[in-house]
């Protein structure tokens, strides 16, 4: 698993994540391609090599052809981003960091994310460089991003509503929970950009934690400070052990106290048919003082709708509650064994290449034992025992 570590000790912006981003290895004019991708016209991009204190970094400067496009909406901007040809993930990437954005600059401005006028962050240079960084994050193959305690400078800057003090107040919406230091520098160390990509994608560390470091890239900022060169570091390495897998699941949860108990049946197979992962009941007490049942469905999120009207059609159920979730899952495999009364599957889940759980397929056991009238615990067993014969002479 590639880990990227962002040392922000000089703050961070989007042109200094591009920078740094080029400095660990992504070819600017791939970079370039990809961005074309969005269909916008009137820009390009230059990188120069400069040095900051005698270190040696990379200055990304998008230049526009004519005066910036300024006030997007969120919409607009979700719709450039979804309509283009991009990956999935630099889609879902990009769009995480704008939606936050929106939802910062909503509580600046006391009103909601959709009504939102993005004003220098709507802007193509600004749009180029969040969905710029989403791009290199997956050139470079990142899967994990962390993150030091983010400065904080002081004084006052101009935007589209006038002169605001520093540290700008979407940033400040922006690190609520991230760890940030208060510094004594006259400027703006942390954009909205810079922290809208760092507090959306990075968890904060202490440290760069556990991992084998294998190359470090530095991006300029514009400005020069007297106490520290205005860099941007991000050293990429390896995970020491590896992450446990995760994928997203729809969770489905309703509560009944109105359905007779022989109606759950029907209603569970029909889920299980439809390819929900697990349905379970769980007794509750509800109002009133009435018993009652909790329906719980897991399924993936494509099938969250199918799910939810096999629930409405065989329950009594008028409301759904939904989320998504992740979920951590090991990898499955299925395996067939010969024993003497037929074929049983074998499912194993693994964690890297070891093999952490082996079981029998109970519904093959239980088939093998109507038949035969061989116990059930004898049919488990020997399917078990037959595996591990097989695994020990791969």
């Amino acid at each position: 698993m590639t880990i990227a570590y962002f040392d922000c000790f000089s703050g961070i912006s989007g042109d200094m994540t591009l920078g740094a981003l080029i400095a660990c290895g992504v070819k600017p004019d791939a970079l370039i391609s990809e961005l074309g991708k969005l269909r916008l016209s009137g820009w390009s991009m230059q990188t120069k090599p400069v040095q900051k204190n005698g270190i040696g970094a990379v200055s990304v400067t998008i230049k526009l052809a004519g005066p910036p496009k300024h006030g997007r909406h969120l919409p607009e901007i979700e719709g450039i981003i979804s309509q283009s040809e991009l990956s999935d993930g630099v889609k879902s990437r990009s769009l995480q960091v704008f939606r936050r954005l929106a939802v910062a600059e909503a509580n600046v401005h006391q009103t909601t994310s959709d009504k939102i006028h993005f004003h220098e962050v709507g802007a193509i240079d600004a749009i180029m460089d969040i969905v710029g960084s989403c791009i290199a994050l997956e050139m470079l193959g990142v899967d994990e991003i962390r993150s030091s305690a983010l400065p904080m400078g002081r004084g006052f800057i101009e935007c589209a509503h006038g002169v605001i003090p520093l540290p700008a107040p979407a940033v400040l919406e922006l690190v609520q929970g991230f760890p940030v230091i208060y510094q004594d520098v006259e400027g703006e160390l942390v954009t909205p950009t810079g922290a809208a990509l760092i507090t959306t994608l990075a968890q904060p560390t202490v440290g760069y934690g556990e991992f084998h470091a294998r190359q470090t890239g530095y991006g300029a900022g514009k400005r020069d400070f007297s106490d520290r060169p205005n860099l941007l570091r991000v050293t990429l390495g390896e995970s020491v052990q590896e992450k446990l897998p995760t994928d997203k699941v729809a969770l489905l949860e309703t509560n009944i106290d109105d359905l007779s108990p022989q109606f759950y049946a029907p209603l569970m197979e029909r889920l299980f048919e439809a390819g929900a992962l697990d349905v379970f009941l769980t007794s509750i007490q509800m109002k009133k003082n009435r018993p009652g049942v909790l329906l719980n469905v897991i399924c993936p999120p494509a099938l969250e709708e199918s799910c939810a009207r096999i629930i409405f059609e065989e329950s009594s159920a008028i409301g759904i509650r939904h989320t998504l979730s992740d979920r951590f899952c090991l990898k499955r495999d299925i395996r067939n064994v010969s024993t003497p009364w037929g074929d049983v599957r074998i499912k194993i889940a693994y964690q890297g290449e070891k093999s952490l759980n082996v079981m029998p397929e109970f519904e093959d056991v239980r088939r093998i034992a109507k038949d035969t009238g061989i116990p059930v615990k004898i049919v488990h067993e020997t399917a078990l025992r037959r595996y591990r014969e097989s695994a020990n002479t791969e």
